[in-house]
């Protein structure tokens, strides 16, 4: 697939397949693309080339049958924040032609935490207990497609934890559920992930598929003056990418063994006191950083 906003590529080449079941995840940075492409699987956008479907349906032509069977919770909140809890949940199964009552234990877990604040005005609610309600509204009809577009950003860390066990539930139930974040350490809760930047799918993969394939060690330094020690080991002869990673600068050699006290002394060498060298614990970030490397 393919979509362009003007002279910009938000979408290029996206070529991807989900299993029946499968909880997949789109992970990538602000502006990488997912947003875009779970508008396009949702009907809510028309690719400018290429095609899409959700179960078989051609999400252009055939829109109605997948809105009928899709889930959908967009990454801004946009229930109506004039109605209270109750009135939203009321209001999206009657437009599927069901009820509260009829779905009920689709959403019972999620819904009986928001239950007591079902009189509150949507407005009114914190960020934690928002995604609930959205979350249930998306689920009222019975979705056998769930797209989370960016679920957890902007709540706090206990209500993520809280929102990926509610996810795992709903997987068991044999729902298919796409999420996307930008979140790297979200995605070793998926069964596969699609790396994403620039519009461009990078690679598609178990998570620990994904970090078996890491070339090399990864490395880490720390020192005082950190911006000038990322710029001295770039400088480095042997060093095949570098990149800050928190309070320290991750690299990876060249070629193996790589010996830290020779860097050492370059650094020290470079004005660097006592810097620390060792060797760090691979993340899918490091992966998605070497993707963007190379």
């Amino acid at each position: 697939m393919k979509k362009t906003y003007g002279n910009i590529i938000a979408v290029e080449n996206a070529t991807f397949e989900v299993e029946k079941g499968e909880l997949f995840g789109l992970i990538g940075p602000d502006g990488a693309g997912k947003t875009t492409l779970f508008r396009i699987l949702t009907t809510l956008l028309i690719p400018d080339e290429g095609t899409a479907t959700v179960e078989g349906w051609d999400t252009v032509r055939h829109y109605k049958e997948i809105r009928k069977i899709t889930g959908y919770m967009p990454g801004q909140f946009s229930l109506y924040p004039d109605l209270s809890v109750r009135e939203n949940l009321e209001f999206f199964a009657t437009i599927f032609d069901t009820t509260i009552e009829e779905n009920y234990h689709l959403i019972e877990d999620i819904y009986r935490q928001i239950e007591p604040f079902k009189g509150r005005l949507a407005r009114n609610l914190s960020g934690g207990m928002k995604q609930k309600l959205a979350l249930s509204c998306a689920l009222i009809h019975k979705p056998l497609v769930l797209v989370l577009d960016e679920p957890t950003t902007g709540v706090d860390a206990v209500s993520r934890k809280e929102f990926w066990e509610m996810l795992m539930k709903l997987k068991k139930q044999g729902i298919t559920l796409l999420v996307s974040t930008p979140y790297m350490d979200e995605a070793g809760m998926c069964d596969r992930v699609a790396l994403i930047q620039n519009g461009k799918i990078m690679k598609i993969d178990p998570p620990d598929k994904i970090l078996a394939d890491y070339p090399g060690t990864l490395w880490a330094a720390r020192a005082e003056r950190p911006y000038r020690l990322l710029q001295n080991i770039r400088d480095y002869e042997g060093v095949a990418s570098v990149y800050p990673f928190g309070e320290y600068i991750h690299f990876t050699p060249q070629s193996e063994p790589f010996d830290k006290e020779k860097l050492k002394v370059f650094l020290e060498s470079r004005g660097h006191r006592d810097p620390e060298i060792k060797k760090a614990e691979l993340t899918i970030e490091d992966c998605f950083m070497d993707l963007m490397n190379r």
